[in-house]
């Protein structure tokens, strides 16, 4: 009986970092963007004091708490969540021609960056047989791959349809752009149908990076 209770709080801690790790990245991603606007010449997000490490400000309950948590509770094979998007004003930034997709790619951005330094940790620091600590860095670098590749996705208004749009001609892009009322429906059937396209990526990334 004991034996069956460690092993619960083993596995409910778990849930618990994941869910951690998951808005902390989300956070990343967030402050990246606004980073970025910022550095381009846009302090909407500072003055908004969004442009900040704090989660509180970032949070959006069904999103960043109450979906990732009902998707670990349940054994979702996805963990997938959002934070507040963070406002800029595109007409502020100084690179009028690719800024906007500047501002999208940082998100992701810092989610690569993210999964490399917790990956390079995994693969060249001393662990050991740590099986525990090996794991938990093993769930911030797959969190931040999926953050990032899943954002990556050109449905708008994930990041990579702001990114895309930039490349388009004007015609095809407003057509594009015209998508985005029907954006949380589109995101949900690719979640649904089409999620395990991505996840041979995810993986790869993950092996090509911690090394196994």
């Amino acid at each position: 009986m004991l034996l069956l209770w460690y092993y619960m709080n083993i596995s409910i801690n778990i849930i618990i970092f994941q869910v951690v790790v998951l808005i902390f990245s989300a956070v990343i991603h967030e402050y990246m963007h606004g980073w970025m606007a910022d550095s381009l010449g846009d302090s909407t997000a500072k003055d908004a004091g969004r442009l900040t490490m704090n989660p509180i400000v970032h949070l959006d309950f069904f999103g960043s708490l109450l979906l990732p948590f009902l998707l670990v509770v349940t054994g979702s094979p996805f963990v997938f969540g959002w934070a507040k998007p963070v406002p800029f004003n595109p007409y502020n930034l100084k690179d009028q021609k690719y800024g906007i997709a500047k501002v999208a790619i940082a998100g992701p951005l810092g989610n690569l960056i993210t999964a490399l330094f917790f990956g390079f940790v995994l693969r060249f620091a001393p662990l050991g047989d740590n099986i525990m600590l090996i794991t938990l860095l093993a769930i911030i670098v797959q969190i931040n791959l999926l953050l990032m590749i899943f954002n990556l996705v050109p449905i708008p208004p994930l990041d990579g349809s702001k990114v895309l749009m930039q490349f388009l001609p004007a015609e095809a892009r407003n057509s594009y752009m015209k998508l985005e009322k029907y954006g949380m429906l589109l995101v949900m059937f690719f979640i649904i149908f089409a999620f395990d396209l991505i996840v041979p990526i995810i993986n790869f990334l993950f092996r090509l990076i911690v090394g196994i």
